[in-house]
């Protein structure tokens, strides 16, 4: 079996593989899941991980099996977020400084981007974080446009607590309801592909403006 059908495999029987795994694990679990909500937002490579859909999966599993607990899992999951930001922040301000990226990276868009971030910064800090992939990358524009330290963090702060308390909230909600515990699988691929939608629109929308720019 190829590892792509592995995947599927998976993907489609997490009940099967995910208790067993967790149960294994122990404690340890929290550990992994802390690891997972990290690399998504704190290194550029991993944006292609899962945010919303494991924090909704955790906490349907903590409604419903005494191996997660709910209350350990929010801050677990707050603290990884707020720390994964933060070091993509810094990533961002120290890497901007280097003489290839000065060399490569035009002026005039420094500034722009810049510009943007003085304007419109608290918001794209605040809300970019329910945008999947997009999510991975402007806590890193945000360090390298100069966005003030203090000014990041406060909205950082704010966008992950309701992002947490949303996703842990409606997770352990709808892990009471039978029909989510009979298709914990389908749920779980169903809010991937859900939070995938905002991203995929704003790529579309991009695409549609360079082919037929505005005269």
């Amino acid at each position: 079996m190829s590892p792509l059908e592995n995947l599927v495999l998976i993907l489609t029987h997490l009940e099967q593989y995910l208790v067993p795994l967790l149960t294994t694990l122990g404690s340890w679990s929290y550990l992994m899941l802390f690891a997972v909500i990290f690399l998504e937002t704190g290194m550029v490579v991993f944006p292609f991980l899962p945010g919303e859909s494991l924090i909704f999966l955790a906490s349907t599993m903590a409604a419903t099996h005494t191996t997660l607990s709910i209350q350990v899992l929010v801050p677990v999951f707050f603290v990884a977020a707020v720390i994964g930001d933060t070091v993509n922040y810094e990533i961002g301000r120290h890497l901007i400084r280097l003489p290839w990226l000065q060399r490569h990276l035009p002026a005039d868009k420094q500034v722009k981007a810049q510009a943007f971030f003085s304007k419109y910064g608290s918001k794209a800090v605040m809300f970019g974080r329910f945008v999947p992939l997009i999510r991975t990358f402007v806590p890193l524009t945000a360090g390298a446009s100069k966005m003030p330290q203090k000014s990041f963090a406060l909205w950082n702060l704010l966008g992950v607590g309701i992002w947490v308390a949303v996703g842990c909230s409606l997770g352990y909600f709808f892990g009471s309801i039978s029909f989510v515990q009979d298709h914990l699988s389908l749920c779980f691929l169903g809010i991937m592909a859900a939070a995938l939608i905002p991203a995929a629109t704003l790529t579309l929308v991009k695409t549609l403006r360079r082919r037929h720019p505005v005269a």
